[in-house]
């Protein structure tokens, strides 16, 4: 039997038709300008080599965080998945275990399968996916190398709690690496939310992965980051290879780092958006989950396939999660407001189609 591949969302199709593609999580706005602007001088210079390392962009992410931690204990590369790869080339042999919890972001299981890992899955719970910690620490054994949490969590928007976060980082065994997925952490507004930073600032050897694709808007650039102890940072940057980033990717990244007004316009379009598409599927009668992600993953009136069918026959593109071990569910991402507008419009005529039909 064939194993699983993963599959990036799919772009918007040729046609004149108006389609609003609510199917990646992409940045409502698009890009930040600061980003754009930089890459244009950079532009001027694609013709030599980039930066031997990652250091400009490290240093520029340690004065992001406050100086809560230095420029080495950084990592960067192609892609927040990049990173996921990189980390599990360092710490994955024939033979390990890594565990995940579906429903979950598919790399995690196919990138540790490519270094002989075996995948040990501990579902998330329902019916509300929370985290299943003693499934987890149940699992755990002597082959065990790495845990993968996510928060908040594609696809279900999901997200571990602070206090559920200390009991588990307090039980896990020390030789395990956590790697602590955060790329949607600028959309928590939860009380008890809580992001890898503490942990990591306590020494644990935990990783907080991110990436510019969602609150920046880089998605089209390729560039994530994580963050972790100077020691095991020092030990994957044995890795690294020189000249890993593009130059407009590094220019971009900093450049977006700096640009605090659109992330914060980013973060308040997102909020807005998910308020008003969650009361929209209270009036329509959709099951969904609240969401702490610029996301949702709702249970569709029809089946999945044919639901976003539909959806795309009315100029919204949406994602079908089986894939990422959601069978049925699909994910909608929030868009800007003209886009949130046209979502909200299309399910109504959908499920006027749906009450009728019943």
């Amino acid at each position: 039997m064939p194993k699983e591949v993963y599959k990036g969302g799919k772009n918007i199709p040729p046609t004149d038709k108006k389609i609003y593609k609510l199917s990646s999580n992409e940045n409502p706005l698009g890009a930040s300008p600061k980003a754009v602007a930089a890459m244009k001088i950079a532009a001027d210079t694609i013709d030599i080599y980039p930066d031997q390392t990652d250091i400009r962009l490290r240093e520029a992410l340690a004065k992001d965080f406050d100086g809560q931690l230095s420029a080495d204990q950084f990592l960067c590369g192609n892609s927040g998945s990049e990173v996921i790869d990189l980390l599990l080339r360092a710490f994955i042999n024939e033979g390990d275990e890594v565990i995940f919890s579906n429903p979950c972001f598919l790399p995690y299981s196919v990138f540790s399968r490519w270094y002989g890992a075996k995948q040990v899955d501990i579902p998330l719970l329902s019916p509300n996916y929370d985290l299943d910690v003693e499934g987890i620490l149940n699992a755990i054994n002597e082959k065990t190398k790495v845990i993968f949490l996510t928060s908040p969590n594609n696809p279900t928007g999901t997200y571990i709690p602070k206090p559920v976060m200390d009991d588990f980082i307090s039980r896990v065994p020390k030789n395990i690496i956590v790697i602590f997925d955060e790329v949607y952490r600028h959309f928590a507004d939860a009380e008890d939310y809580v992001t890898a930073l503490p942990y990591v600032s306590e020494g644990h050897n935990v990783i907080g992965l991110n990436s510019f694709s969602k609150t920046y808007g880089l998605a089209g650039q390729r560039i994530g980051y994580g963050y972790t102890t100077p020691t095991i940072a020092n030990y994957v940057r044995l890795i690294h290879k020189p000249f890993l980033l593009p130059l407009t990717s590094i220019e971009a990244a900093i450049g977006a780092l700096n640009d605090t007004e659109f992330i914060q316009k980013t973060v308040e379009t997102v909020l807005d958006g998910r308020a008003f598409i969650s009361r929209a599927f209270d009036e329509l009668g959709i099951k969904y989950w609240p969401s702490q992600a610029n996301f949702f993953i709702i249970d569709p009136p029809l089946p999945e396939m044919e639901f976003t069918d539909k959806m795309m026959n009315e100029g919204i593109m949406v994602r079908p999660v089986s894939q990422f071990g959601a069978p049925g569910k699909v994910r909608i991402t929030i868009g800007n407001p003209e886009a949130n507008g046209a979502l909200v419009k299309a399910l109504t005529k959908l499920m006027d189609t749906y009450s009728t039909n019943r």
